[in-house]
């Protein structure tokens, strides 16, 4: 197949794609702006603003362009849980014939940022620049299996001090009803309503950001799902075999002591404590992947532990997980992750498939872990959403032709598309003039 007519056939799927998801859009106005959009995203081009993609879609009226796709993002009435559902229906099906859903992973990403104003905008840590600085953070959940993933979830992440300065509130146009959540309470509402949805169930995999909260690991075992999540090495363990202490022995007097102990001689372990206490025949040399070069492996064990975290304001202990840490021969630095609801011999499966999962679902964000990314959107009524819509569609996976769709092969992970011609006389804006 030659380049023509491998654009034609790519442009041709691209357009029943971006028609598919006109649906969600509630007005049959906004499709040719939508589509203009989506093209925008997906042309060449350092800047994914409004108006550089106004420039790249129609050259000839960039000013006309630029309002129709500014009103698109900023002012239109539509739903972006409509458009994140029908971009679910659309790929979803095509990634599950691949493979059932294996994983859910819960992220957040960074956009860092300059100025002060826009929506959620603070000084705290950002994954792409890899310290703390100003930006936004949006909070996601992908679904996932060998193969692929597919962002179904994000929500922009609202600090406590903008959600307490009511006069920075008014001036961006955040809800009254908007109120601040934690990062773990965003994703366990993400989680909730993929569940309510109807999307096949994984396993939750997170970072120590949200493993290190208790609440959180709580939330996903009432929801029914297991998990793999990361912890810090100063995370409360009782190793295997102990726990707290029953309740106190009743006196006659009062009420009865419902509450476990603890004594000053029996006492949890942090987990980097409990690692180094483990006897030699704990470790074992753990290949769980083929990576570019070389097969990954490391040096792991894994115990039956029971969290500790404020265990003694409970009645009875909690329950026990399992407890994995990866420690090099001779090194220094430790991985722990605690794991519910799964068998020893899958955990470390499980968590070579997060790690891989979660490279696949960055790639798929529009470029946030890289130069080219996508700006967070500033219009007032996005300010309780997720920054990307400019993702929605950086996601699309389309067959190529005449190869059969459920080929993993048969995939690119981005279209491809022509861009328009440039006008006789086109010149750039912010160019000078001929002399």
């Amino acid at each position: 197949m030659d380049l023509s007519t491998e654009v034609w056939a790519s442009e041709s799927r691209f357009g029943g794609y971006v028609e598919a998801l006109s649906t969600a859009l509630g007005h049959v106005d906004r499709a040719m702006p939508f589509r203009a959009y989506c093209t925008g995203l997906i042309l060449p081009g350092a800047r994914k603003s409004v108006e550089p993609m106004a420039a790249r879609v129609d050259p000839g009226r960039v000013q006309a362009a630029h309002q129709s796709l500014h009103h698109l993002v900023a002012k239109a009435d539509w739903s972006d849980e409509a458009v994140l559902a029908a971009v679910r229906s659309e790929v979803l099906p095509s990634i599950e014939r691949q493979g059932a859903i294996r994983a859910w992973i819960i992220d957040d990403t960074g956009f860092p940022k300059k100025g002060t104003h826009s929506v959620g905008v603070a000084r705290q840590y950002c994954g792409q620049l890899g310290k703390q600085d100003n930006c936004q953070i949006a909070v996601s959940l992908s679904v996932a299996n060998d193969l692929a993933s597919l962002p179904i979830g994000y929500r922009l992440y609202l600090p406590e001090p903008w959600a307490r300065d009511a006069l920075r509130r008014a001036k961006a146009g955040v809800p009254e009803d908007v109120v601040f959540r934690t990062k773990p309470e965003i994703a366990l509402e993400q989680i909730d309503s993929a569940l309510a949805a109807g999307v096949a169930p994984g396993v939750v995999l997170a970072d120590a950001g949200y493993g290190i909260h208790t609440a959180f690991r709580t939330g996903i075992t009432e929801l029914g799902l297991g998990y793999v999540v990361g912890v810090q090495s100063s995370t409360s363990l009782w190793p295997p075999g102990a726990g707290p202490l029953p309740p106190k022995p009743w006196s006659g007097r009062g009420r009865p002591p419902s509450r476990v102990q603890r004594q000053p001689d029996h006492q949890p372990l942090s987990a980097k404590t409990l690692a180094a206490a483990l006897p030699e025949a704990a470790w074992q040399q753990v290949t769980w992947r083929e990576g570019t070069s070389a097969p990954l492996s490391g040096r792991f064990a894994a115990v039956r532990v029971r969290p500790a975290h404020r265990d003694t304001l409970r009645s009875e202990p909690r329950a026990e997980e399992w407890f994995m840490v990866e420690w090099p021969e001779g090194g220094c630095r430790t991985v722990q992750i605690l794991a519910r609801d799964l068998a020893a011999g899958d955990i470390v499966g499980r968590v070579g498939r997060h790690r891989q999962a979660q490279m696949a679902h960055r790639a798929r964000l529009p470029g946030t872990q890289a130069g080219d990314r996508s700006r967070p959107l500033r219009g007032a009524r996005l300010a309780w959403l997720s920054p990307p819509r400019h993702a929605r569609h950086r996601g699309l996976r389309i067959p190529r032709q005449g190869e059969e769709s459920d080929s993993p092969s048969a995939y690119r992970s981005q279209p491809i598309l022509s861009a328009p011609a440039l006008p006789d006389g086109y010149r750039p804006r912010g160019t000078p003039g001929p002399a």
